[in-house]
């Protein structure tokens, strides 16, 4: 198996386990359409590389990520994405929500409460999805 081979199999598997058929694997699609190459470099790279290199897990990856969109503050189809994902692996409502809280002074006000806003539509689904799974 080729090393391009392997980077996508191992991207589509980390896709699938931390987003499953939620934001994240929706924005990839998305690429598809407009720009396959995009993609492919989120697949391969981004997912197959970055998020399967040693040294922290993927809850602590997904926290860092979900602190990241934040702070840009105008990530946030990406900040539901990686909201999803650190639930999906295991993060609590709270490490999320003090993950944000901990940029209120580096991301600005604006972009935390913006960020709270939508994580709370990301927990209210989340929520009800666990509980049609129960």
């Amino acid at each position: 198996m080729s090393q391009q081979t392997a980077l996508r199999r191992r991207g589509l598997e980390l896709i699938g386990q931390l987003h499953g058929e939620h934001a994240g694997a929706g924005m990839i699609a998305e690429m598809q359409r407009i720009c396959p190459d995009f993609a492919d470099m989120t697949i391969d790279w981004a997912i197959g590389t970055i998020m399967d290199r040693p040294g922290l897990d993927l809850l602590t990856r997904e926290l860092i990520l979900v602190a990241s969109c934040v702070t840009l503050g105008h990530a946030m189809p990406q900040l539901r994405a990686h909201a999803e994902a650190a639930l999906q692996v295991g993060a609590s409502r709270e490490q999320i929500i003090e993950t944000v809280l901990q940029l209120t002074f580096y991301a600005g006000g604006p972009a935390v409460r913006n960020s709270l806003v939508l994580l709370d539509q990301v927990f209210i689904e989340w929520e009800n999805a666990q509980s049609k799974q129960n």
